[in-house]
């Protein structure tokens, strides 16, 4: 399993993103969204996997002030979210191609029963 968690700031679910890979030992890759500049490659994947809705960031007043938080068309919703990653919602976690956003832990555990 390769692990990257991406995050933009530092919230309940990344915390329990960090915790549910770490009580497993096994070992991930914190991708900060302000120190690592976000890739086309990168996002085409998270689309593909969780679609353009998924990934934006519709909670709390800051969050709704943005444009694409009301945005419907894709690839809007993708060029917005390239030049202002802030905008996503964190974390994203993935695993090869295989992408979650938010805790999800369900789908996290199945990855690990998937690679024993």
């Amino acid at each position: 399993m390769n692990i990257q968690i991406y995050v933009s700031k530092k919230n309940p679910d990344v915390l329990k993103a960090e915790r549910f890979f770490k009580e497993r030992r096994i070992p991930y890759q914190l991708m900060d969204l302000k120190k690592h500049k976000l890739g086309q490659k990168e996002l085409d994947t998270f689309i593909r996997a969780v679609g353009a809705q998924a990934l934006v960031d519709r909670e709390g007043k800051k969050a709704l002030e943005r444009p694409v938080a009301h945005m419907s068309d894709e690839r809007y919703i993708a060029a917005a979210l390239l030049d202002d990653p802030s905008a996503l919602r964190t974390p994203i976690v993935r695993n090869g191609a295989k992408v979650t956003v938010g805790a999800d832990e369900e789908t996290w555990k199945k990855w690990v029963e998937d690679a024993k």
